[in-house]
C-alpha cells in the first residue's frame, strides 16, 4: 500500500510538472504560454491604486481582491495601476510601495500572476513638476541632466491633439524626445514595480506624426531591452488598443498581442440585449494581422484580447443605434453592470462560447473591476464583479461564473 502510494504521488507530481505552464524569460514567451495568459486575463482596473494618504483608493476591498484572485485562479491582471492626470503621484514613494506589498500578496499565494500596468495616451502639466530619474536617461540612451520633465517639449509641433483632453491635458507626440523620455519612465516605474505587461492605449494617436511606426519602433527596442535587465523575469509584454488589426512593420509585430474593445452590436427589437457579430463596425474578430511577434515565432493571426471598454454615455441612453460605438446607449462596462444579474451572467457565458467558435485568436478578459457611468452628469461608480459579501458589498455576482467558464468550458 506503501509503494501503491508512493506511486500514486510521484505521477502526480508528474502530472502536475507536465501541465504546468512556462512563463516568460529573456528570450521570450511561447505562443502556448501567452494563450495561457490570456485566456485567464481578468480587468481590475487600479487595484494597484492606493491612495498614499491612507484611503483604500479608488477600488476598495482589497483583501477580497485577492481573495477573488486565488478563487478564479486570475493569471493576467489587466489595468492593474495607470495614471490618468495626477501624474505626481508617481514621485510619492509611498503610493509605489503601497503597490508593490499588494502585488507581493497575491505573488505569494500565486508567483505566476502577470500584472498590467496601463500607459495612456494622455500627459498633463503635472509632469512638470516630477524630476527626470538618472536611470530614465540611461534607459533612453541619452545624456544624464538634473532637471525635471518639460510638458511642452512633449506635444506635436502643429497643434495637433494639444489640449485634446481638456486645458493642459494633451496627447504626447512619440516622435519628441520628451515624450519618449516620458513615456521610459513611466513604463520603466511600472517594470520597477513587478509588473510585467504594459496596455499602451491608442498608440495612433501618440503616432500622429510617426510614419511606418518608425518612432514607436525604435522606443519599444528601447523599453525591451529595458526590461531584459530591470524587470521581474526578464521579459514585457506589451498590447495596445488596434483598431487597424495591429502594429506591424515590415512583418514584425511591435506587440506581442493586440486588444480592442468588444463592439457589442444592440439587438434593436430586444431592448438592451446585445450581440457579437463579425464585421460590426472596427470589431477586431478575424482582422488581427499576421506576423512574426517579438518572440520570433510567425502566426496568422496575432492573439489578441476583447474587453468591455469604457468611455462614457451617449446623449441618447436606453436608444439602440447600431453605427455608434454605444450599446444601448452606454459604454461596453457601463451597459453590463445595468444588466440584471442573470443576463450578466448568461451573457458572459455567451460571449466566452461565441468567440471560441468564432475566432480561436481571440480571447475575452473579464470584467471584475472598472469605472461606470449611467447618468450624463453625475460623476462614475465602479463595477465590481466580486461576489456580494459583508467584504465587497457592491459586488455583481460575477466572480462564480468565471471561475465555471474557465474550469468547465
Amino acid at each position: 500500500m506503501i509503494k501503491r502510494a508512493v506511486v500514486s504521488i510521484c505521477c502526480l507530481l508528474m502530472l502536475q510538472q507536465a501541465v504546468a505552464q512556462p512563463v516568460m524569460d529573456s528570450t521570450g514567451i511561447s505562443r502556448k504560454a501567452l494563450e495561457y495568459y490570456l485566456s485567464r486575463a481578468v480587468t481590475m482596473a487600479e487595484f494597484l491604486a492606493v491612495d498614499p494618504y491612507g484611503n483604500d483608493g479608488p477600488y476598495p476591498n482589497k483583501e477580497d481582491d485577492i481573495r477573488l484572485i486565488r478563487n478564479i485562479g486570475a493569471k493576467f491582471i489587466g489595468r492593474a495601476i495607470y495614471r490618468w492626470g495626477h501624474e505626481t503621484d508617481l514621485g510619492n514613494a509611498d503610493f509605489l510601495a503601497k503597490a508593490q506589498a499588494l502585488m507581493r500578496r497575491v505573488h505569494a499565494n500565486d508567483p505566476e500572476v502577470i500584472f498590467q500596468a496601463a500607459v495612456f495616451e494622455a500627459i498633463s502639466r503635472q509632469t512638470d513638476s516630477l524630476t527626470v530619474p538618472e536611470w530614465t536617461f540611461q534607459a533612453m540612451g541619452l545624456p544624464v541632466e538634473h532637471r525635471r520633465f518639460r510638458y511642452a517639449d512633449m506635444l506635436n509641433t502643429n497643434g495637433k491633439f494639444v489640449d485634446h483632453w481638456g486645458k493642459g491635458r494633451s496627447v504626447p507626440d512619440i516622435t519628441r524626445t520628451e515624450s519618449q523620455l516620458w513615456l521610459m519612465f513611466l513604463c520603466g516605474t511600472y517594470i520597477r514595480l513587478g509588473c510585467e505587461a504594459l496596455h499602451m492605449g491608442q498608440v495612433n494617436l501618440m503616432a500622429m506624426a510617426d510614419r511606418d511606426w518608425a518612432a514607436w519602433d525604435g522606443f519599444l527596442q528601447k523599453l525591451r531591452a529595458f526590461a531584459r535587465k530591470g524587470s521581474r523575469r526578464g521579459w514585457v509584454l506589451l498590447d495596445a488598443h488596434t483598431p487597424h488589426g495591429g502594429m506591424v512593420a515590415g512583418g514584425r509585430s511591435l506587440l506581442d498581442f493586440n486588444s480592442f474593445p468588444l463592439r457589442i452590436k444592440p439587438v434593436v427589437d430586444k431592448p438592451q440585449q446585445g450581440v457579437l457579430q463579425v464585421g460590426y463596425l472596427d470589431a477586431l474578430y478575424g482582422r488581427s494581422k499576421g506576423c512574426v511577434t517579438p518572440s520570433g515565432w510567425q502566426c496568422a493571426s496575432l492573439p489578441y484580447l476583447v474587453e468591455f471598454d469604457n468611455f462614457g454615455i451617449s446623449r441618447t441612453p436606453g436608444v439602440a443605434d447600431t453605427t455608434s460605438h454605444y450599446i444601448w446607449g452606454y459604454d461596453e462596462i457601463s451597459w453590463f453592470y445595468l444588466q440584471p444579474e442573470s443576463y450578466r451572467n448568461q451573457w458572459l457565458r455567451y460571449a466566452y462560447d461565441w468567440l471560441k467558435k468564432t475566432d480561436s485568436n481571440g480571447f475575452l478578459q473579464m470584467p471584475i473591476a472598472r469605472v461606470v457611468t449611467i447618468e450624463r452628469g453625475k460623476g462614475m461608480i465602479r463595477n465590481r464583479g466580486n461576489t456580494r459579501s459583508p467584504q465587497c458589498p457592491d459586488g455583481l455576482n460575477v466572480e462564480e461564473t468565471v471561475r465555471r467558464i474557465w474550469r468547465t468550458r
